[in-house]
């Protein structure tokens, strides 16, 4: 091939991977741009212009697809300010699964190396491998958030927030206070909603799935009952401040460590329902609640500003 053949076949490379309607002018532009450069390098090396040449300048210029792309406006369907935030979440979450895989797994009879390879195999395809669909779907949930943005950009303009802020408002502190009380009601005694739901007719098999063993009664349940209670004040308090003092988020934050180690006490020491069924969701639950606690505590740890005074080296 010629020089200018050579020119003409990166040009029609470059230009198939452009929409339609761009092609014919990046084209000429392209073609007018390469064969300028050429030139100037034939004048640079006092000699003709060749094959040669041309295939060591195209080549100096860059991938035909790497050029498409500086001619097509950019696609970016997660945005980079979101880039360690997605990555971020996606280990989260995909770590909370995997440990919960794990926990399901350790709970069945291990008699031998092979039941443990088994199960370790059993984990991967049926928990690993499946567990992608958590970042896809944060891939879906970013890509909508940077679209939305580009779309309506004076919705996020900045705003200032207080440091001391009540996280989601008032509002969402009232439901807090609520769910607290529901779960103190259910602590207290978790078969009223059978009475509430079905008038007291429910089947003896259904009370009993929600009859708590003596063991929890007496050991776990009055630590948990009290530790959820003393939330409430502390809420109510925020709720009429309008924000949290850094006195108040430090109890709260002691407040919380206390409430994850009763209920991992609570999880390992023995069965919390009659039922093996119910004490198992019970079990499930409480590892959520604590494995949330634990991540939002980090969350707050690794977002807290402390600015430091500059240390200016002796002259």
């Amino acid at each position: 091939m010629t020089a200018n053949e050579l020119i003409e076949s990166y040009v029609a490379d470059v230009a198939v991977r452009l929409p339609r309607k761009q092609r014919n002018d990046v084209a000429f532009e392209l073609r007018a741009l390469l064969a300028e450069q050429l030139q100037d390098k034939a004048d640079t090396e006092a000699r003709g212009a060749d094959a040669e040449m041309a295939t060591d300048m195209l080549r100096a210029f860059g991938s035909p697809r790497d050029i498409a792309a500086r001619y097509l406006p950019t696609l970016a369907i997660i945005d980079p300010a979101d880039g360690r935030k997605f990555l971020r979440i996606s280990a989260i979450g995909l770590a909370i699964i995997w440990v919960l895989g794990l926990v399901k797994l350790l709970q069945q009879p291990i008699h031998s190396g092979w039941d443990l390879l088994s199960g370790l195999g059993q984990w991967w395809g049926g928990v690993v491998i499946p567990s992608l669909w958590w970042p896809g779907m944060l891939v879906v949930v970013f890509g909508v958030s940077a679209w939305t943005r580009r779309k309506w950009p004076q919705d996020s303009d900045w705003k200032p927030l207080a440091a001391d802020r009540l996280q989601g408002g008032r509002a969402a502190t009232v439901m807090g206070i609520v769910g607290m009380v529901c779960g103190l009601c259910l602590l207290v005694e978790p078969r009223w909603i059978l009475d509430v739901i079905w008038g007291g007719k429910a089947a003896p098999a259904a009370y009993r799935a929600l009859t708590y063993t003596e063991q929890f009664l007496n050991r776990q349940a009055p630590w948990l009952f009290v530790l959820v209670a003393v939330y409430i004040p502390m809420y109510i308090t925020a709720i009429v401040k309008g924000r949290w003092s850094t006195g108040m988020r430090s109890a709260e934050t002691g407040q919380t460590l206390l409430l994850i180690a009763v209920m991992a006490w609570t999880v390992m020491d023995g069965p919390i329902f009659l039922a093996p069924a119910s004490d198992q969701i019970a079990k499930t639950l409480m590892v959520l609640i604590v494995v949330w606690a634990l991540v939002d505590m980090l969350f707050r740890r690794l977002r807290s500003v402390r600015p430091a005074p500059n240390h200016q080296s002796d002259s």
